[in-house]
Formats: C-alpha cells, sequence, structure tokens
C-alpha cells in the first residue's frame, strides 16, 4: 500500500514493474536547481519544491490563483528500491523519477543537473549504462 503526507498538493501518479517502481509529479514553473528528490532508507521518496510566485512586467494583477513558497511530498513506496542507480528526469513541467527495484532500499539524495531552464536531469543509469539512440 503506497501512503503519503504532505505540506502543499502535489498529485502523483505511481506506477510499478517487476524491475522499477515509477513516480510521476507535476511540477510547473519550476527550475531544475528549484527541485530536490531524496530517498530515506525507510523507502520514502521525498519530493521537495519552491515555486516562484513573482510574474514580473505585469503591472495590473486580475487573478492570482497560485501561491509562491515551499512544498513538500513524502511517498512510502511500496517495496524497497535503489536510490544510487534512481534515473530523475524534469522536463515539461512534469518531474519523473525511476527507481529500480532492490533487496534493500540504498538511500541518496539526488541532485538534477540543468540542461536549461525547464530541463533538468540525473542519470543513475538505472544499474545499466547510457546507451547513445542510434540514427535512422
Amino acid at each position: 500500500m503506497v501512503t503519503t503526507s504532505q505540506m502543499r498538493s502535489m498529485p502523483v501518479k505511481i506506477y510499478r514493474t517487476q524491475l522499477r517502481v515509477m513516480v510521476a509529479v507535476p511540477m510547473p514553473g519550476l527550475e531544475p536547481d528549484d527541485i530536490s528528490v531524496e530517498i530515506t532508507p525507510d523507502a520514502t521518496l521525498v519530493i521537495r519544491g519552491r515555486l516562484r510566485g513573482e510574474l514580473k512586467g505585469l503591472k495590473d494583477e486580475l487573478v492570482n490563483e497560485w501561491s509562491a513558497g515551499d512544498y513538500e511530498r513524502a511517498i512510502v513506496l511500496p517495496q524497497e528500491v535503489d536510490g544510487e542507480l534512481a534515473n530523475v528526469t524534469y522536463g515539461n513541467g512534469i518531474l519523473v523519477v525511476a527507481l529500480p527495484v532492490a533487496s534493500q532500499t540504498r538511500p541518496a539524495r539526488l541532485k538534477l543537473t540543468t540542461l536549461s531552464a525547464t530541463r533538468g536531469l540525473h542519470a543513475g543509469n538505472m544499474g545499466r549504462p547510457i546507451r547513445p539512440y542510434a540514427r535512422a
């Protein structure tokens, strides 16, 4: 059973196969440096973000339905995972964490490498080397 706790609402999708647990979280408006991902020794995935709320250049604010600040989501994973081999990607406002299933949880703090202002990557390689895509 997957249980969650949260400071601010962050919806998630969680998938499981025999080889991995995948978590997808919409996090629009963040930069890779605003996001942190941690796998704790008790198989809890902790995702933190800092939402920036100031839109520069606006003269008259007509509607404001979001608030800036910190938020966090802790998800107790359904099984043991290897945090050190996890892959984390951030693009198009979606964070995806792919965690390989393991016999014992290996904790890790994962930092995204900034590829652009709206894209980030942490390649733990899921236990396999990264192979370049072949072009047809």
